[in-house]
């Protein structure tokens, strides 16, 4: 009985990592998603110091630890050189994102206060015509955005988010210093052959004009969390509108499996945490293994991890993190909607000039 427990368990082994070798055959995006989890765990532990967290409370190590995550995320160069002086500004744009935020959102009132995300959620489209680092910036200024809203982060926090990029880039930095050779850059991939690309300033205006249309979708509805749905209609913006509608597929489908699983784990999370952070860990190195080609796999590795790190902090209710699951579906068909109102765009924007008769 014994013996074949034994073999049960090594078929499983050799099925789980004949599947890991599929996804990324070169170990290369492991490495990374080593360096992601590394990163996170780095800066949130400086954000710990005694000596460097006094006077700062608890927002430093959810901003410095989330900074440094997502820039580790974002940066996609060969070199340590180039890797390290990316993720330096890619921790900047974090910070600037988070500042930019705390500075209107009191002006806005609490009706508004998601409104700044919009900008946010147009760099993210609109950067990516300044190559690998200016997407990377783009996404950054939003995530620094979506940290600061998250965490309540108000105008005298600009110390501490100012303190939290320092971190950042110390967490972010070293790690990538170490990984060495062995990693390679995760590029997008091309697009298929007879499918235009989208001007950036077309996929800026989706991801904007969606996003608007969720923060006033979620006054007249009354959303949870809006900046759920803005985050789903951001990210899901690619660089043709047929790429948008299967990454809202995917996202939808990844999201809707890894938010069950999550909600399935909260017995573990509430009563043993360190496996759920292990747990998270784990489903952040497959995140990284998945991008870009599996994003249905990488959304629901994400939001599994969400949901769970959400859930062994104590301060979620099961409900709220359900609204994860429909609230990204909202964004995603919202996303979809403005995709196809926004299609003439791009004829319009690359229509020549009619000359002076």
């Amino acid at each position: 009985m014994t013996e074949n427990r034994d073999r049960r368990l090594a078929s499983l082994a050799m099925r789980v990592g004949d599947w890991i070798n599929r996804i990324d055959p070169g170990t290369h995006r492991r490495v990374k998603g080593l360096r992601l989890v590394t990163a996170y765990g780095l800066a949130a532990m400086l954000a710990t110091v005694p000596n460097i967290a006094e006077g700062h409370g608890p927002l430093l190590s959810p901003l410095a630890a989330g900074f440094a995550l997502w820039a580790s995320v974002s940066e996609a160069r060969d070199t340590r050189y180039e890797s390290a002086r990316d993720l330096t500004w890619l921790c900047v744009a974090a910070g600037g994102g988070a500042a930019v935020f705390v500075w209107f959102a009191p002006r806005l009132g609490p009706t508004w206060v998601e409104l700044p995300l919009v900008s946010g959620s147009f760099c993210v489209g609109y950067l990516k015509r300044f190559g690998i680092l200016g997407s990377g910036i783009g996404s950054q200024i939003f995530i620094g955005q979506l940290l600061a809203f998250g965490t309540g982060a108000a105008l005298p926090d600009i110390p501490t988010i100012a303190l939290a990029t320092v971190l950042a880039i110390v967490g972010s930095v070293v790690p990538r210093l170490l990984s060495g050779p062995a990693e390679l850059p995760i590029l997008p991939a091309p697009l298929p052959e007879g499918v235009t690309a989208l001007p950036e300033i077309v996929m800026g205006l989706q991801a904007g004009i969606a996003a608007l249309a969720i923060v006033v979708l979620g006054r007249v509805v009354g959303l949870t969390q809006s900046a759920w749905a803005i985050t789903a209609c951001t990210y899901v913006v690619a660089n043709s509108t047929a790429g948008t509608i299967d990454r809202v597929r995917r996202r939808i489908v990844g999201t809707l499996v890894g938010v069950p699983l999550g909600l399935a784990w909260l017995p573990v999370a509430v009563h043993v945490p360190l496996l759920t952070w292990i747990a998270a860990a784990m489903a952040m190195i497959i995140y990284a293994m998945a991008l870009p080609e599996h994003y249905d796999i990488a959304s629901g590795v994400y939001a599994f991890a969400l949901i769970i790190t959400m859930a062994a902090s104590g301060e979620y209710p099961a409900a709220l993190l359900f609204a994860r699951a429909w609230e990204t579906v909202v964004g995603g068909a919202l996303g979809i909607a403005v995709v196809l109102l926004l299609a003439p765009l791009p004829k319009l924007l690359n229509r020549p000039s009619v000359p002076d008769s």
